[in-house]
């Protein structure tokens, strides 16, 4: 008779235990309550590291209850590192479940038409998903290059211009091997014989549309752009397209000078006739279209009306005609 009190108090003791431990489960910590939190755990880091982390960020209110619920469900040994964003109000529980599950935090990248891989190792570092010369390094890796089947001295050309979702924690070549997969899926065979039919390879298929992609800002004149390039192609004629030049001098999207345009350099298409030795950037599939289908046109010049359309001339004498009229919109 004499047990019955300390059993009472052990029950309530065992009761207001298991009552704490569910309270710290599956209460959400205040920050929780306030709003979603981003955690990131490394690799390696191990149970009590990853719990550390967690309370640090304030999405667990204890590291034993934690690491206890961790091994009571037998998950203690795989919990998978990376990224996350933690819900609002999750529990521990759902904390668990998140790690348990894998399901990293993904960041939308966009890639545009006519970027070049410098500016989108730019993107990367300001995203803080990879380093630019982690990302430069990649592109022209001599061994990732030919497992991807890229015969050429950069992957240049070969990123497929979309929005990609990507992880933190992504090395450089993975970011670049899913760029240059996404564009070999986009040149079907269909596209390639196509190319072939008009004497391009896939370099060169990619070299053309990437000048085209980076002339044209409406897309309507991607087949007018193109048709002038084949046309002076065609004719021994060089193609003097400014975009390689600025490729050339390491001058992206910014005004040239007559010292530019003279400058002895493989890209520079006023110097040199033909097409330039590689792309200048990723050309997106209109503009590879575009190359495949030009406009059935005489154009063999084309001049700046505004910041996004052109004037397209078949002589010599209408072109500087149409330079001269529209030099005097540009100095307004």
């Amino acid at each position: 008779m004499r047990s019955r009190p300390w059993l009472t108090i052990g029950l309530a003791l065992a009761v207001a235990g298991a009552g704490l431990i569910g309270w710290l489960v599956l209460t959400p910590t205040p920050a929780l309550r306030a709003g979603a939190r981003v955690v990131e755990i490394p690799a390696h880091a191990g149970l009590v590291g990853i719990a550390d982390r967690l309370v640090a960020a304030e999405v667990i209110r204890s590291r034993a209850a934690f690491v206890g619920l961790a091994f009571a469900r037998g998950s203690s040994r795989r919990l998978r590192a990376g990224e996350y964003e933690v819900a609002r109000s999750a529990s521990t529980l759902d904390v668990l479940r998140l790690l348990e599950s894998g399901r990293v935090r993904q960041h939308a990248v966009l890639h545009p038409e006519g970027a070049s891989v410098a500016e989108l190792a730019r993107a990367l570092e300001s995203a803080g998903l990879a380093d630019v010369d982690a990302i430069l390094r990649a592109a022209g890796d001599p061994a990732l290059l030919a497992s991807l089947g890229i015969d050429a001295a950069s992957a240049e050309g070969y990123l497929f211009p979309d929005t990609y979702h990507l992880v933190r924690g992504m090395t450089a070549e993975e970011i670049v091997t899913r760029m240059v997969q996404r564009m070999w899926t986009v040149l079907t065979p269909e596209i390639r014989a196509r190319g072939h039919e008009r004497g391009l390879d896939v370099h060169q298929l990619l070299t053309l549309a990437s000048i085209v992609e980076r002339e044209a800002v409406e897309r309507d004149e991607q087949p007018l752009i193109a048709a002038v390039f084949w046309n002076r192609l065609r004719l021994g004629m060089p193609l003097q397209a400014d975009p390689t030049v600025q490729y050339a001098v390491a001058k992206e999207r910014r005004t040239l000078t007559r010292a530019d345009l003279g400058a002895d350099h493989p890209y520079n298409t006023y110097t040199r006739r033909g097409l330039p030795p590689g792309p200048i950037a990723s050309p997106g599939l209109p503009a590879i279209e575009a190359v495949l289908a030009p406009a059935d046109v005489g154009y063999l010049y084309f001049v700046k009306r505004d910041d996004r359309r052109h004037h397209f001339s078949t002589t010599v004498a209408e072109h500087n005609a149409a330079v001269a009229r529209y030099r005097k919109t540009w100095r307004r």
